[in-house]
């Protein structure tokens, strides 16, 4: 295991670091790129999460596609994709230009999340797969502690060529993005039984360990993700989160700034904290959940911590206080993810688990839609973001108590 950790978790870190970047580059550009546009809360806060609703629409299809290609084939393309598309978004310069952008590159990110957590099925046993999938989405707020000082010596190009500082940025952060997407060919191998770095007594055995569980999961063809009330319950809840993710992830730099007054590179470099704790956050709860074998109550803990901080942040209190629940709540939505996706890898496989898996993923791409859009809202109509803080709080309440009710295994 220590050498499928190894060949697998770094290279798949970095892939979903460039991905998660190229997502959320947009926060860190929006703060020069809206005033040189003229964009509004409204059109920045819709474009933003006009990402999720292509990505939503092809979620289902791309994993579907990944079963019939392989992950190796599939996530290659698919980066090779986004990766231009995530440059173009230096061409826009109106608000259609800037939502058709966002839409297409939603579109092409669709497959990838899914595909490797389904990947990842294939590799790592029911017992380890919390911290295994802990430390790949780790990369997600990671990218936020590279992206920052990245992004920041890219916004200092402004001027050079005649190119803003926003354009170097999407330019110098979707390169990385094409070159890896070529070299998924050279790394990833789609199944055990199909590895030329381990022996064959080691690829039967690990074959053996992660069937070992299999009997657990009853739905294996694509009508018995849909009729399960569990994968339902689960898109509800991950909805939520990805209201308060990516209210977060989209409009951190600029609640930061709202909230300080700094200058915008001191606001950038401030944004790097809270996703530093979410990583930290991420790995505690996980290697927690992956040695008392217990998710539900784990997620439920980190639910209604992400509650409270958003509910804190809306309460009018100093600058400081009003940072600290802002990286509180970070954390806390951020520490669910690792139980959160060992859930449905248990009860589903095959054929059900690509679709339901993706069927989630794709739920919550509606919420990624949803909670930047409300911020954008919040803050044309009340000049302030505290409204939008208190409907993602009492949104996370929900989603906890939805999940004080799955019925799902507590011990896996």
């Amino acid at each position: 295991m220590r050498r499928v950790f190894w060949r697998l978790i770094p290279f798949l870190f970095l892939l979903y670091v460039c991905a998660y970047l190229d997502r959320v580059n947009l926060s860190f550009a929006a703060l020069s790129m809206r005033r040189d546009l003229g964009f509004s809360g409204t059109v920045y806060g819709a474009g933003a999460g006009l990402f999720f609703i292509s990505y939503a629409l092809f979620e289902i299809p791309a994993n579907l596609v990944l079963l019939r290609l392989g992950p190796r084939r599939w996530i290659a393309i698919i980066m090779v994709a986004w990766g231009f598309l995530s440059t173009s978004m230096a061409l826009i310069h109106s608000p259609a230009t800037f939502y058709l952008a966002r839409f297409l590159l939603g579109a092409a990110e669709a497959g990838f999340f899914p595909g490797i957590i389904l990947c990842l099925t294939r590799w790592f046993p029911i017992a380890q797969r919390a911290r295994a999938f802990a430390l790949f989405i780790t990369a997600a707020p990671v990218s936020g502690v590279i992206g920052a000082p990245l992004s920041t010596l890219l916004l200092r190009l402004d001027g050079i060529a005649h190119i803003a500082g926003w354009k170097w940025l999407f330019l110098g952060e979707g390169l990385p993005s094409i070159l890896l997407g070529i070299t998924v060919f050279f790394v990833i191998t789609d199944r055990p039984e199909e590895a030329p770095w381990l022996s064959p007594s080691e690829r039967q055995w690990l074959i053996t360990e992660v069937d070992a569980h299999s009997h657990h999961a009853a739905a294996t063809h694509l009508s018995h993700a849909f009729r399960s009330t569990t994968v339902w319950l689960l898109s509800s809840i991950y909805f939520a989160m990805s209201v308060g993710l990516y209210a977060l992830s989209l409009w951190l730099p600029i609640v930061i700034k709202g909230i300080t007054h700094a200058s915008d590179l001191r606001v950038i470099g401030l944004t790097t904290i809270p996703y530093a704790l979410a990583a930290v956050a991420m790995l505690l709860v996980a290697r927690s959940s992956d040695r008392s074998r217990e998710r539900k109550w784990h997620l439920c803990g980190c639910l209604v911590a992400a509650a409270l901080g958003f509910v804190a942040s809306a309460i009018p209190a100093t600058p400081a206080l009003s940072l600290a629940a802002i990286f509180f709540c970070t954390a806390g939505v951020w520490s669910g993810l690792g139980p959160f996706w060992s859930l449905p890898t248990y009860i589903l496989r095959g054929t059900a688990a690509a679709a339901g898996i993706a069927f989630i993923n794709s739920v919550g791409a509606v919420g990624g839609f949803t909670g930047p859009y409300i911020m954008g809202i919040a803050s044309d109509l009340t000049h302030s973001f505290r409204a939008a803080l208190l409907v993602t709080g009492l949104v996370l309440v929900l989603a906890a108590l939805v999940a004080c009710r799955l019925k799902a295994p507590q011990r896996l």
